[in-house]
């Protein structure tokens, strides 16, 4: 977690590299479509009593990219304000520089241990040289806000997939700025590969991959369905051959998944708090509304609530 700033060759860098299980939070949304501010923190602070080291506000689950850069700079202001800084990483990327480097600065100066930047992702396709110049951009006008940044890795959103090659030249450019990546993928295979690159931190985007994370090089997991149960998670990371606590971890982020994952992650935080806000999403996502996958999901809360 960020503790505060560090001098190494004469460059201002944050202290300390962040890892362990992350919880990728959603952001509650009132009927007028403006953040619930209060329901935000509560579930924040459970999350991190319940073991989460970290929590990742305002990526995919938050619905960052169906917000205006005013909503993200007052949330992330507010965040700053009810929980600790140093104990979250905030999405700032967007497909234009200046927003991008606006909300990266406030990254810094509001205290999160981190920044995690999507590609920009409208013009495609773009070459790994195009890709590097705008990392470069957004780093050099971020020089006197030297926070942390990681790389997010979404293709199936994005339609850009950070090579391998692209992530080792940007760490060895940049070793004081570049840190790591989030892999939503889903491919293991391609995360190990990030992995392996000296000194780049890699989490994948399912809390399962946490049973391999020793043997995988991983610095652990940001995910969406942490937001359900962090103890197991937490458990897992902590004792990577617990194959009962595996099989939980496994059978609930499964069960899940079958349903749309944001409104799903959404409705069983709402289950857990009694706060109907929770069922609220921006559009073009919608709530979930049949009647099977609001039982099977009300089934899930059960059994969550009765294991304790």
């Amino acid at each position: 977690m960020k503790t505060g700033l560090s001098i190494e060759n004469g460059i201002d860098m944050t202290a300390a590299k962040i890892g362990g299980v992350v919880a990728a939070v959603p952001t509650p949304f009132t009927e007028n479509r403006t953040v619930d501010v209060d329901a935000f923190l509560e579930h924040g602070r459970w999350c991190l009593a319940e073991g989460c080291d970290l929590l990742n506000v305002l990526g995919t689950t938050g619905e960052a990219n169906a917000l205006s850069s005013l909503q993200r700079s007052a949330l992330m202001a507010a965040a700053a304000k009810g929980l600790d800084g140093g104990r979250m990483m905030v999405g700032t990327g967007t497909p234009d520089l200046e927003t991008t480097i606006a909300l990266t600065r406030q990254a810094y100066e509001l205290g999160y241990a981190a920044a995690l930047l999507l590609p920009p992702y409208y013009y495609k396709p773009v070459q790994d040289e195009g890709l590097f110049a705008w990392f470069a951009e957004v780093i050099r006008e971020t020089a006197e806000t030297p926070i942390s940044l990681y790389l997010y890795n979404f293709p199936q959103l994005t339609g850009i997939e950070f090579s391998p090659a692209l992530a080792a030249k940007l760490i060895q450019m940049f070793p004081e700025r570049i840190r790591g990546a989030k892999d939503s993928s889903g491919n293991l295979d391609y995360a190990r590969r990030l992995a392996r690159i000296p000194g780049f931190a890699v989490f994948p985007s399912n809390e399962a991959a946490l049973a391999e994370a020793e043997k995988d090089n991983f610095a652990g997991c940001i995910s969406a369905t942490v937001n359900i149960d962090p103890q197991s998670s937490a458990r897992l990371w902590k004792k990577q051959s617990d194959q009962a606590t595996l099989d939980r971890v496994r059978n609930i982020r499964q069960a899940i998944a079958a349903h749309p994952l944001i409104p799903a992650v959404k409705y069983l935080v709402g289950k857990r708090r009694g706060h109907a806000v929770w069922g609220n999403v921006l559009p073009p996502n919608l709530k979930i509304a049949e009647a099977a996958s609001l039982d099977a999901l009300d089934t899930i809360a059960a059994e969550l609530t009765s294991a304790g």
